[in-house]
């Protein structure tokens, strides 16, 4: 049964991959919209109509008075003035009305109460004789006609519209209590893998927290779906294939994450073939390559006359990222078929990119990138690119799309941006670029409590300042030593930013010293030991601070760079320096002490540095930086940085220099 075609992993492009997706799923009478229900309305939030919705009864469906005061003629009113006024009998020529009360037939106005002087004497409270008017009305005046808001037989929604509060609001308003709305789409998502655990478990060397079907369902839901989290499934050929079809036949589609690429225990394109037919396996796409597409063929029991015996399968892979990218590529759009609306449009803007990026020229690429205005421009800073890591879709604030042919990005150039935040969120985006220090990650969690919002992305000292130069930031983290001078970061700001007004604003000191393992097992002393054969180095990127000082001290010391094992392997964090170490990928890596406190790490203090803010003199004093500004002088923000091991504040927030 099925066919064994692409079952191994055969990239194609992107385009012929949905075409043959789709024309499967026309085939399989499967690509239209699914079938209605009739539900309550306090049900039918974020549901999609499945037919129009016309008015029942009009709104109002009479004439309502739109204000407190006294229904009358306007034409009883005419030549109304303070010179002349006309006095009206109440009950033959006005009746009090509140707002919201039908008018009687015999009245078209209605003068609001603070208008008119009461004549007459008062009886029980409020019976009046006369009401006088100094001014006229028009006919129809303060009246809500009836039909004002919508009139019987009139067209209130259109099917495909994803129903808000105000819709039910007019629905209701119309004359409905029910409502036909497409039904959801219920989607399986099984999770496989030897290696993984649940939520919530301890994960040992080798095991993986499975979290993948945790996004697609909330994916999912937020699409208009109905899903459904199966239990996780080992690599096992026969109980993969059981739970698939088990899935298959209670539901619309069924997602298989992990287990779709070319790996000796990846079994879902097999599966789907014993099933069915696989449609495409491998798109070229970056990241989320290892894509299947099948549909397979079982005795469905449902209660959907949707396609006899036809579901559409798709392998998810199990990098995260790739996860995620593949809901947004394939599911979404089917999702909206399915319910009869638009697939959905984000918003697109034009930034310039920060620094350049190679792709590769076979694939479609999608780059997540941090964006802010700085000055008259948006700028997109690229994040890591890894399929693995999932902060980078945490962070990003939108994807740009690298089409296959071309090589790459030049830094400034323009790109389009798909945007996951809105342009409000951008437009108040305090853009940092630089020297990565925990700081900057501190003071993001401040400002975001004060509704203001920073974005970093780790460059280096020297990156940021370049930055700075091409407008690309709104501030740069820097800690550059000068060795003739022994001065931070003075010289170079007046090298890199030499006709630019420049505020240098004190931030922090740190201790920098060498990060080892727990228990130092190699008695690791100082930079001296870095030469010796069993010692294995991480270093910093070129351009960072950390880099330079390295440089520097070993200078010093006559210590040659070759002969220190590792220091060409590179990490743009002091967090992944100390990474490194815990994990045993090296034995030690220069970084700052809060760092190795982190993973419980033992430190070698060696240096003293100051760490400042280098600030454009526009932006110093431009509204958008000064809740940063204000920070600085915070004392909880101070006491949390001081807080940190290795850290002082003295500096903080005080104007080292400014340079012009």
């Amino acid at each position: 049964m099925g066919s064994s075609r692409s079952i191994y992993l055969d990239d194609i492009p992107l385009d012929d991959a949905r075409s043959r997706w789709h024309q499967a799923m026309e085939q399989a009478g499967l690509w239209k919209a699914l079938v209605s229900e009739r539900i309550p309305l306090e049900q039918a939030l974020g549901r999609v109509t499945a037919e129009p919705v016309w008015a029942h009864v009009s709104s109002p469906h009479y004439h309502a008075s739109a204000m407190d005061g006294y229904a009358l003629r306007a034409g009883d009113t005419q030549g109304a003035s303070d010179r002349a006024p006309i006095d009206l009998q109440i009950g033959t020529q006005a009746q009090y009305v509140d707002t919201g009360d039908p008018l009687p037939d015999w009245a078209d106005a209605v003068v609001p109460i603070e208008q008119v002087e009461p004549l007459g004497e008062t009886r029980e409270g409020f019976a009046l004789e006369t009401i006088r008017l100094r001014a006229p009305l028009t006919p129809w005046m303060h009246v809500r006609p009836m039909g004002e808001d919508m009139v019987a037989t009139e067209l209130v929604l259109p099917a495909g519209q994803v129903l808000r509060p105000v819709d039910l609001g007019a629905i209701a308003g119309c004359g409905h209590d029910h409502v036909n709305v497409r039904q959801r789409p219920r989607v399986a998502i099984l999770p496989t893998g030897s290696e993984l655990v649940p939520i919530g478990s301890p994960a040992n060397a080798g095991q993986i927290i499975e979290y993948n079907s945790l996004m697609l369902a909330a994916q999912i839901e937020s699409w208009g779906g109905t899903a459904t989290r199966l239990p996780i499934v080992p690599d096992d050929f026969n109980r993969i294939k059981k739970a698939v079809v088990r899935a298959a036949k209670e539901h619309d589609l069924v997602l298989v994450n992990a287990g779709s690429s070319a790996g000796s225990e990846d079994h879902t394109a097999g599966v789907i073939a014993a099933l069915g037919e696989v449609l495409v396996h491998g798109i070229a796409v970056r990241p989320g390559h290892p894509v299947v597409l099948g549909m397979i063929h079982v005795a469905i029991k449902r209660d959907r006359p949707q396609s006899g015996y036809s579901v559409p399968v798709i392998g998810v892979p199990g990098y995260p990222v790739s996860t995620v990218l593949t809901g947004e590529i394939f599911i979404e759009p089917l999702l909206a078929r399915w319910l009869g609306r638009p697939p959905l449009e984000v918003p697109v803007v034009q930034a310039a990119m920060t620094r350049k990026v190679h792709s590769s020229m076979g694939d479609d690429e999608y780059l997540r990138v941090t964006v802010g205005r700085v000055g008259d421009r948006l700028v997109a800073a690229p994040l890591s690119r890894g399929a693995g890591v999932i902060t980078s879709l945490v962070r990003a604030d939108g994807i740009v799309c690298i089409p296959a042919g071309v090589q790459g990005l030049h830094a400034g150039e323009t790109v389009d941006v798909h945007l996951y935040r809105s342009h409000g969120d951008i437009e108040r985006t305090i853009v940092a670029l630089g020297s990565h220090d925990l700081t900057i990650d501190l003071m993001a969690q401040f400002l975001a409590e004060r509704g203001a919002r920073l974005t970093s992305a780790n460059l280096g000292s020297l990156g940021g300042l370049i930055a700075l130069q091409r407008k690309e930031a709104h501030i740069a983290g820097c800690h550059l030593l000068d060795p003739e001078s022994g001065e931070y970061n003075l010289a170079y700001v007046r090298k890199y930013l030499p006709d630019a007004d420049v505020v240098l604003v004190g931030l922090v000191e740190r201790q920098q010293g060498l990060i080892v393992a727990s228990g130092n097992p190699l008695e690791i002393q100082g930079l001296q030991d870095l030469t010796r054969r069993e010692v294995t180095f991480i270093n910093r990127q070129r351009g960072s601070g950390t880099r330079l000082l390295l440089d520097f001290h070993l200078d010093q010391l006559e210590l040659p760079s070759e002969n220190v094992r590792g220091y060409e392997r590179e990490e743009y964090t002091h967090l992944m320096i100390a990474a490194a170490v815990a994990s045993g990928r090296a034995a030690c890596g220069l970084g700052i002490r809060a760092a190795a406190d982190a993973l419980r790490l033992d430190f070698i203090p060696l240096f003293h540095e100051r760490y400042d803010l280098v600030i454009p003199q526009n932006h110093y004093t431009s509204a958008k930086l000064a809740p940063l500004l204000d920070l600085l002088q915070d004392e909880s923000f101070r006491d949390a940085v001081a807080a940190l091991p290795g850290y002082g504040v003295e500096p903080m927030g005080q104007v080292i220099a400014r340079l012009a």
